[in-house]
């Protein structure tokens, strides 16, 4: 293989790449799609077509998804894969909770990124509700107003405005705190105590992209969590956000010595009770606000998913349930 080509591209799924090609003055003028299928070892044309539709191809430093865009004269790309499948989630109706003119409320499922990334932005969930939304056909352009984010492993509600009359007025409501935002979490073992407030300042720690607590320079972190169940086999917790920082719950339930099962990135454990656990367990079920155009008060729950109560019967293989649990239909 030549010095000057780039390291030979992963077919594997669940590799997460960088790569960065100078185009060269013989490839000028040539197909996008064409030449990283030549410039990149075991990058195949088919395989290229679906990173750029995805978004994953950046030239000069701005997104392109046009597999036909000409190369100009020393054009430099990038080349992003995050390891996740090529084919791009879409919402369907199955996923909307709520909807009116004003806003929309839906279900998110787990391994789904929220906004786009460098790797891709068709398959988000943003881009997915923009398509579902301009599916109807319509002279007005589908509008999104984003003020809520969950991870990537996160499951759960989401709320969205729709209209230019209700972006500012959600924006606002989480702004000031006024919206109720609970989840459920299991953990190996519970937090000492079993109910409490966990407040610190967070700030992202540059060498390993960890949100960390610190004495000064992070921003404000509350979080309150009541342990619903415990066992020797782990524990279910319930958890409300009085604020909304990046990796919040999972970071202070690090810190508190009880990290989210199936959350490795801060030290959760991959495998419990023989189960293999791919993503956080972490669900967003509840949803509290007032609509900010009708004044209308809106209460959202969802049921746990599949894989958690899955793994919640497993740990509590007795039955032993509280009633405000099974009153959420969980158990």
């Amino acid at each position: 293989m030549s010095r000057n080509l780039p390291p030979l591209f992963s077919a594997q799924p669940d590799a997460r790449q960088l790569f960065r090609v100078q185009v060269p003055p013989a490839a000028v003028g040539q197909r996008l799609d064409q030449y990283l299928s030549q410039a990149i070892p075991g990058l195949s044309r088919t395989r290229a077509r679906k990173i750029v539709d995805l978004g994953g191809v950046h030239l000069n430093g701005r997104r392109v998804r046009t597999c036909s865009q000409s190369l100009p004269v020393g054009a430099s790309i990038e080349i992003y894969t995050d390891g996740f499948p090529l084919e791009p989630f879409r919402l369907t109706e199955s996923h909307i909770l709520y909807r009116d003119s004003f806003l929309l409320v839906l279900n998110k499922p787990a391994g789904i990124e929220t906004q786009p990334t460098p790797a891709r932005y068709k398959g988000t969930i943003y881009e997915a509700l923009l398509f579902l939304l301009g599916r109807g056909g319509g002279t007005r352009k589908p509008e999104v107003g984003m003020v809520q984010r969950l991870d990537r492993g996160t499951s759960g509600l989401m709320v969205f405005s729709l209209h230019p009359k209700a972006h500012g007025g959600l924006s606002r409501i989480f702004l000031e705190h006024k919206v109720k935002k609970r989840y459920f979490a299991l953990v190996a073992s519970p937090p000492s105590p079993p109910a409490g407030e966990i407040r610190s300042l967070l700030a992202r720690k540059h060498k390993t992209n960890k949100m960390v607590s610190v004495e000064r320079g992070g921003k404000l972190a509350i979080t309150r969590y009541q342990t619903q169940n415990s066992a020797a086999s782990g524990a279910l917790l319930e958890i409300e956000l009085l604020t909304g920082r990046s990796h919040q719950i999972r970071a202070h339930l690090s810190e508190a010595g009880s990290p989210l099962l199936g959350d490795s990135f801060y030290g959760g454990a991959v495998q419990h009770l023989g189960l293999e656990l791919t993503r956080p367990m972490l669900h967003a079920f509840s949803l509290e606000f007032t609509h900010p155009v009708t004044q209308e008060f809106l209460n959202f729950t969802l049921p746990l998913t599949d894989d958690m109560e899955q793994l919640r019967l497993r740990m509590f293989a007795n039955g032993a349930t509280l009633k405000k649990n099974c009153e959420r239909k969980i158990c």
